[in-house]
């Protein structure tokens, strides 16, 4: 018998050093492959936004925070009628091919493009050729809110699968000595977790496609999911419900090693995609990520076996119960460390908890960590010992405590699964920074000029003038002037400080939107040029 389970052990141990070898090359080959920044934002474009052009262009330029995949890109003509257009990625700029169109009249692009983060993101370009249409073209719906909630839901059962499910199993194995406590609750959710992990993976291809609930489990979804890194995700999620299920049927000394590999899987799988593991520096984000989930998977995991076997009571309870109190402060430790760094790598700035949908969501996952945090130290400081010396009324305090920990947890986790509709303050804090360019070019002259930063408020203005064929320009003076419907013209002389551009230190831009450019270049005596254009100027960020 001896002999048997050393064998067992040994095939077990050399189960877990491959699983875990495949599952950190992978989390390594994640980090080396994808780009510094995610959740990409669309910071420029030729045309520009809301502009009125005279003639169709050959393409159109969409530039982007990072390099993105075009998933679809739709051009709804001012008649209204639609056409699929074809994008190809040129560095960090998307270029989409225009149709021989001189239709005069208001346009719509409406393109899908999926950032490194594996989040689709979207939104439509608006320009007129010639001049507006009356009736402008309806714009199409992005955001639909059925998806939406399908796929929040979706998440959120994974979730519980893999944090309650597969921690549920590590628990029996490691805490409960093999004990069965809760064993069909725990089953049901890993389960749902195995069902719930390509529902979600479909419903991420539909996102991507901008299409509707009724189109979930056709091929075109299914292809345009693969094109984002959740399938890393949904995969590794997969294998680790299915280890986890597994060690449910499986001896005492396997079942420790299959359920291990599980919750290494839960980790990983969180840390293929998403946010938080996407953002630089990637050699400390994706390990705090893993270290995270992994550390949730065990703490989450624990409630369910503890609180069934302390409603049976008996030994077993109790040194499930003694287990874990010696290992849940190194756990905690642990969690609140690298959530500490992820919090600080996303918001950045303190004011963003309050100022941003991302930091809000956020603020209500502390405050719901506030109140858990408390609750297992008033379980750990003031209820365990007297639990394990059998006083009844701490017994039954405990498991009713270990029941209200199990709803703030689902509760912490139904607001994680709304990460994935907000991008973090940091991308924003990227998009914000940008300057917003516009270049201008006649037979006569031509300039290059960049607001920095991009949106409304105080800014500067660099500009670089030359002649119409690309050549040198000496001029003697360059004046900006701005102008939008219901604001007087903002107008300011430029100075040039000796590195060929003209520069224009401070401008009150007060509103976002379009902004009509005049640049009046005094290219010498009796001879000067009006260089007109347009440039969109994003909002203020409010922190």
């Amino acid at each position: 018998m001896g002999a048997r389970s050393f064998s067992q052990s040994s095939d077990g141990a050399r189960l877990l050093v491959r699983l875990c070898a495949f599952v950190f090359a992978s989390i390594a080959f994640f980090g080396a492959t994808a780009t510094a920044n995610a959740h990409a934002s669309l910071l420029r474009s030729t045309p520009v936004e809301g502009s009125v052009v005279q003639a169709a262009p050959t393409e159109a330029r969409l530039g982007f925070s990072e390099v993105v995949t075009p998933l679809v890109v739709d051009l709804l003509a001012p008649d209204g009628s639609s056409t699929r257009l074809a994008a190809r990625a040129v560095g960090a700029e998307l270029a989409i091919a225009w149709p021989a169109s001189t239709t005069e009249g208001t346009y719509l692009v409406s393109w899908r493009v999926v950032s490194s983060d594996g989040h689709p993101v979207s939104g439509i370009l608006t320009f007129s050729i010639g001049s507006p249409s009356a009736t402008p073209p309806a714009a199409p719906e992005l955001n639909d809110g059925a998806l939406r909630f399908a796929m929040w839901s979706a998440r959120l059962v994974l979730y519980l699968g893999l944090f309650f499910g597969v921690g549920g199993t590590f628990a029996l194995a490691w805490l409960a000595g093999g004990k069965h406590y809760g064993i069909g609750a725990i089953g049901g959710l890993l389960a749902a977790g195995l069902v719930a992990a390509p529902v979600s993976f479909g419903l991420q291809g539909l996102d991507a496609l901008g299409a509707p609930l009724n189109m979930f489990g056709s091929a075109m979804a299914w292809q345009a999911a693969s094109a984002t890194s959740y399938g890393f995700t949904a995969a590794i999620a997969f294998m680790a419900l299915s280890l986890a299920l597994l060690a449910l049927a499986a001896d005492a000394n396997l079942s420790r090693w299959l359920s291990l590999a599980g919750i290494v899987g839960v980790g990983a799988a969180l840390a293929a995609s998403g946010h938080a593991s996407a953002a630089a520096p990637q050699w400390l984000t994706r390990p705090m990520v893993f270290v995270h989930g992994a550390g949730i998977a065990f703490w989450a995991g624990a409630l369910l076996p503890l609180a069934f076997a302390w409603r049976q009571g008996g030994e077993s309870a109790e040194a499930a119960l003694r287990r874990f109190s010696t290992a849940i402060p190194c756990i905690v430790a642990a969690l609140m460390a690298a959530g500490l760094v992820l919090a600080i790598v996303q918001v950045e700035t303190p004011l963003a908890l309050w100022y941003t949908s991302y930091g809000q969501l956020l603020s209500l996952k502390l405050g719901l960590s506030a109140l858990l945090l408390a609750l297992a130290g008033f379980n750990r400081w003031r209820l365990t010992k007297p639990a394990l010396a059998e006083q009844v009324d701490a017994q039954r305090w405990l498991v009713r405590n270990i029941v209200v920990e199990t709803l703030l947890m689902v509760a912490i986790l139904g607001l994680v699964a709304g990460f994935r509709f907000t991008p973090p303050p940091r991308v924003l804090a990227v998009e914000a920074a940008e300057p917003a360019a516009i270049h201008i070019h006649t037979s006569e002259a031509m300039a290059d000029v960049a607001i920095s930063p991009g949106h409304a408020g105080t800014v500067s203005a660099s500009i670089m003038v030359m002649t119409g064929d690309f050549g040198p320009l000496d001029a003697r003076g360059v004046t900006l002037r701005l102008s939008q419907p219901g604001f007087a013209e903002i107008s300011a002389v430029a100075h040039k400080p000796g590195d060929g551009t003209w520069r224009i230190d401070s401008l009150e831009l007060p509103e976002a939107g379009t902004w009509t450019v005049a640049i009046d270049v005094d290219i010498s005596a009796g001879r000067a040029a009006t260089l007109n254009g347009e440039v969109a100027i994003r909002p203020a960020t409010g922190w």
